[in-house]
């Protein structure tokens, strides 16, 4: 989903608690990863690995200048082979520390064992933050062991995928300092067409 879909989609949900919901929860990811600059660690569950928000987190962090969006993927099974960026297993996260940032999006159940492991990221000093797919009593947990989390019921207006889209837009769209009104804007636009003439290799 490219800015200007994004830009669409905000103006469809004008007055709906989503724009503020979303816009506070990418305040509070970007506010943790820029104050303590300790990393961020992205995890899923086993059934549902979040490729797409990684991608577009490391997008938001080359347009916005700040490098601290990057995330690092942390991978339920590492298949042989694939590149060391992309290697990184579940073990991380019991080595996670204060000033590092970790974001669970999960769109079920997490399952006892990635709870294990979000505790002891938490037990050792990480923030973490929750993606809530599973929405209902399922997802509690999680959400009683995050700093803060963002619920997606599976009844909502939005499904998670789409609400991912919007945390990692803002994310990047609130870093400071920014220039005001049609020139950010313009900003914007520019390096979304610089992206797309001469795209970087792909990372994820």
């Amino acid at each position: 989903m490219d800015a200007v879909r994004v830009a669409l989609l905000r103006e469809a949900l004008a007055g709906t608690e989503w724009l503020r919901t979303t816009r506070h929860f990418a305040g509070t990811l970007r506010t943790s990863v820029t104050r303590h600059g300790g990393g961020l660690l992205l995890v899923g569950s086993p059934q549902y690995e979040p490729w797409h928000l990684a991608a577009h987190l490391d997008d938001e962090a080359a347009w916005s200048g700040l490098p601290e969006l990057s995330p690092t993927l942390v991978r339920h099974r590492v298949p042989d082979g694939v590149p060391a960026h992309l290697a990184v297993g579940l073990a991380r996260l019991e080595a996670a520390r204060r000033g590092e940032t970790l974001l669970v999006v999960t769109a079920e159940d997490p399952g006892e064992g990635l709870l294990e492991r979000v505790h002891d990221a938490r037990r050792g000093g990480a923030t973490v933050l929750a993606l809530d797919g599973a929405g209902g009593d399922e997802g509690g947990d999680l959400r009683a062991l995050a700093h803060d989390a963002l619920p997606v019921p599976a009844a909502a207006e939005l499904d998670l995928d789409t609400v991912q889209h919007l945390v990692s837009a803002a994310a990047g769209e609130n870093a400071p300092p920014a220039p005001r009104g049609r020139h950010r804007f313009l900003d914007r636009l520019a390096r979304l067409a610089e992206q797309l003439t001469a795209p970087p290799p792909p990372r994820w």
